[in-house]
């Protein structure tokens, strides 16, 4: 389990430091064109493309096992870290306290940033579903 908890680590700090680069173009500029759930649902393919090629890369040179639970595992920790890191993000830029951004979450743009982020917690869990474990 410490591999797979060493990469769920790996794997949010390096989503998370693209989610933040790709943050300013999206709000200089999707946003104001689109709105923000128009510019959230136009990121989100980028966000977990990359995703998608991180975590096979940081599975493979941790070791994490290509089985379900080490896996979900990796996924669930990088989870975590990434709602601790948003809620830490958020207070430290004078955002709405924790309370107040749960309430706003059923938004459309809430309910979109959401799924992303689970899709993006179930991403190493996958990648064993579908047999991209070989290396390339």
């Amino acid at each position: 389990m410490a591999h797979a908890l060493r990469a769920g680590a790996a794997y949010f700090a390096l989503v998370f430091a693209a989610g933040f680069a790709l943050a300013v173009p999206r709000e200089l500029l999707l946003t104001p064109l689109w709105g923000k759930t128009g510019a959230i649902v136009a990121e989100l393919p980028v966000i977990l493309s990359l995703s998608w090629w991180l975590s096979l890369r940081i599975a493979r040179r941790t070791p994490v096992p290509a089985h379900p639970v080490p896996r979900l595992v990796m996924g669930s920790f990088a989870f975590a870290l990434l709602m601790a890191g948003e809620t830490g993000l958020a207070y430290l830029l004078s955002q709405p306290p924790p309370a107040e951004t749960i309430l706003r979450a059923p938004t459309a743009a809430g309910l979109v940033g959401l799924a992303g982020q689970i899709v993006f917690a179930l991403i190493p869990w996958m990648q064993c579903l579908v047999g991209a474990n070989t290396r390339s």
